[in-house]
């Protein structure tokens, strides 16, 4: 499963405007399109097309005119990773399948055999990214502690279960 550019880019790009973000007398200035494009190498139309869904989301705040540029409308703390990805309207997907159907992939018979396993990967990258902020991605933080004592306790578990079949 491969997350879009356009959810990795929006990370990334607000990753760089938080990490460049600075205060002028109490207020934050505004970082342009241009130099966030620069600095990561990615379109600024590209960015300005993320950046206006972002912004309807009211994950950034933008200002206008020849000093404008965007800043974040809240602390980087309080947005998730799985925000910003839906904000760009990036869903998660590891399947075709439409979630209210019965077809499969194909759309010939039932869910396949294995449908299960990836949706149930889809619902664990999905809760791991709500508990990652845009705060810890810049702080270069670990995967949290919760998710990893969760991951190996299921290990144990499934280990157990082998060894009882």
């Amino acid at each position: 499963m491969k997350l879009s550019t356009k959810a990795r880019y929006a990370v990334l790009a607000l990753v760089d405007l938080v990490m460049n973000s600075k205060k002028v007398q109490g207020k934050f200035v505004p970082i342009s399109l241009i130099d966030i494009a620069e600095r990561q190498n990615i379109s600024q139309q590209y960015l300005e097309q993320l950046f206006s869904k972002l912004r309807r989301a009211d994950v950034v705040k933008s200002v206008r005119g020849q000093n404008g540029g965007y800043f974040l409308a809240a602390p980087s703390c309080d947005f998730s990773i799985s925000q910003i990805v839906d904000a760009v309207d990036e869903p998660i997907k590891s399947t075709k399948c439409d979630p209210n159907s019965d077809l499969s992939c194909q759309g010939k018979h039932s869910k396949c055999l294995s449908h299960h396993l990836w949706i149930g990967m889809e619902k664990t990258i999905r809760t791991y990214l709500n508990t990652v902020t845009l705060k810890d991605v810049v702080d270069q933080r670990p995967m949290p502690l919760s998710i990893l004592t969760h991951a190996s306790h299921n290990d144990d578990t499934i280990q157990e279960a082998c060894h009882v079949l």
